[in-house]
């Protein structure tokens, strides 16, 4: 299913999100989007649909289906089942950094404390990265915060 979902992504829909920006919070501009169908899964078994529909503002690195696909097989099935809950919301929420952070913001070696506890590291030189993941799409603005899509899923320190 997320291997069909992968190859339903098309660059129109990339590039639709803008338009669905700033009138809707996170959770729906993600959702609106339709390239975060995993995302949106995760987040309602996590229980953090509700967190991230807040007030904020938040910044989410949201990793597009394209990259929950490139996981090894079955670990998203497996993060999935409610026996996984904590370690699927520590790794959602090492996604989210509490503040609204912009692209013009960040500065290599940057360091940003999420909502995990844990930090992460921003890189500049080849492009915006977070953790080594490349920020394919910056600054997608949405209510309560902004969105920055990432083309891979970012891993807390165990």
């Amino acid at each position: 299913m997320i291997r069909r979902t992968f190859l339903a992504l098309t660059a129109a829909t990339a590039f639709a999100m803008p338009a669905f920006a700033q009138d809707k919070d996170i959770v729906d501009t993600a959702v609106a989007n339709g390239s975060f169908n995993t995302l949106a899964a995760a987040l309602t078994a996590a229980g953090l649909v509700e967190t991230l529909k807040g007030e904020g503002p938040f910044t989410v690195f949201a990793p597009t289906d394209a990259a929950f696909a490139a996981l090894p097989a079955g670990t998203v099935e497996d993060l999935l089942k409610p026996e996984n809950k904590d370690k699927l919301v520590a790794i959602l929420t090492y996604h989210v950094v509490p503040g609204k952070v912009m692209s013009t913001d960040l500065t290599e070696g940057m360091k940003a404390a999420t909502v995990n506890g844990a930090e992460v590291t921003i890189t500049l030189d080849g492009g915006p990265k977070v953790n080594g993941a490349v920020i394919s799409m910056p600054d997608v603005a949405a209510s309560n915060g902004v969105i920055h899509v990432i083309d891979s899923v970012i891993l807390p320190p165990m």
